[in-house]
């Protein structure tokens, strides 16, 4: 089976190709632009891997996914690429309706021309997985949980290109027939996460014993879900899914921000002692504007329907985690010393009067 894997670069993404390429018949072709977040540190134990193949594109050059698509031959695409940061997507949320939008459109677009193309077996076969998150449904109340069925309700720029690309994959399946399943997954967490996104960036600054900024009361809530297990059930819906299918695939892990943060400090306590608790250096700072209250995913029908289940607790997963940003200075030093500094993202200035 050969896979195209868009955003192969970043943290999921490239989670999914050094996954996918342990399993002995599936080839890679991973496609990334390179951004801020994309790191091609993430892929050194596979880069020399006689099954995988790096190619630097923008999934929103039409002419490049055409010949990318036409000359490589997949069997599937896992569309993973994306600007994926809340915080970023209300400084500039551009980048995040180019990117999130018209790139995915770009690439059914592209799709939808080589599956035609190909002879009955190959394209009864085909299969384009497009990789979204809880984010597009809202926020919930104190209960209940996400389901495929669950209305469209997103709040921040971020979820609402999110939210626009979930729909275009959609309309390609029912109005052209394109094989497209659409995922909808929980807070991802692991080893190569870039460090803007909350469990490593108050890994880094506990190490550093820096502040560890907590948004408003740390009372929202998410469902956690640790990489490893979001790329096996994506590989399941690769060989299993409907097409015209969606899955949500969840941790059943919810916490609360602060409790995510206290879990972190008292890791690094035990891991790497310090004169005191690093729960001292919590510092509660102004909430993200439209900031959901809690999220929570029901996985019931991919359990039910595929045979999935998370493997880690949070707990496993969150030890796993604090101890690999330990042993891999090499990996993140680079990105804290010129790419992010730790700095606040998301707020929005006030305009001035005259």
């Amino acid at each position: 089976m050969k896979i195209i894997v868009t955003g192969g670069a970043g943290f999921i993404g490239s989670t999914a190709c050094r996954h996918l390429l342990k399993q002995p018949n599936i080839r890679i072709i991973n496609v990334d632009k390179l951004t801020y977040a994309a790191n091609l540190a993430s892929l050194d134990a596979v880069a020399r891997h006689p099954r995988y193949t790096f190619v630097k594109a923008d999934i929103c050059d039409a002419a490049a996914m055409r010949e990318l698509l036409y000359e490589s031959g997949p069997d599937a695409v896992l569309h993973l690429a994306a600007e994926s940061h809340v915080d970023r997507s209300i400084n500039g949320s551009d980048a995040f309706v180019r990117t999130n939008v018209l790139g995915t459109h770009v690439l059914l677009e592209a799709a939808r021309s080589y599956w035609m193309s190909l002879p009955p077996l190959r394209k009864n076969a085909f299969r384009f997985v497009h990789v979204s998150t809880d984010e597009v449904y809202g926020s919930l109340g104190p209960d209940g949980l996400f389901s495929e069925t669950t209305p469209y309700q997103p709040s921040s720029p971020y979820s609402a290109s999110k939210a626009a690309a979930d729909h275009l994959a959609n309309a390609w399946f029912r109005t052209y027939g394109l094989p497209v399943i659409i995922t909808n997954c929980s807070n991802n967490y692991g080893p190569y996460q870039f460090p803007e996104k909350l469990i490593p960036l108050m890994i880094l600054n506990g190490l550093e014993e820096k502040p560890l900024p907590v948004y408003g009361t740390g009372a929202n809530v998410r469902d956690w879900l640790y990489v490893e297990d979001h790329v096996k059930a994506l590989q399941l819906i690769l060989e299993k899914g409907r097409p015209g299918e969606r899955y949500n695939i969840g941790g059943r892990n919810e916490r609360t921000n602060l409790e995510v943060v206290e879990r972190i400090c008292d890791t690094l306590d035990e891991l790497v002692p310090a004169a005191t608790s690093r729960r001292r250096l919590i510092a509660f700072v102004p909430d993200r504007p439209g900031h959901d209250q809690r999220y929570a995913i029901d996985a019931s029908k991919l359990e039910r329907e595929l045979g999935w289940r998370a493997e880690e607790s949070f707990e496993s997963g969150l030890a796993k985690t604090v101890r690999w940003y330990l042993e891999n200075r090499d990996w993140w030093q680079p990105l804290r010393q010129r790419v992010y500094r730790g700095e606040r993202l998301g707020l929005i200035q006030a305009s001035a009067t005259g």
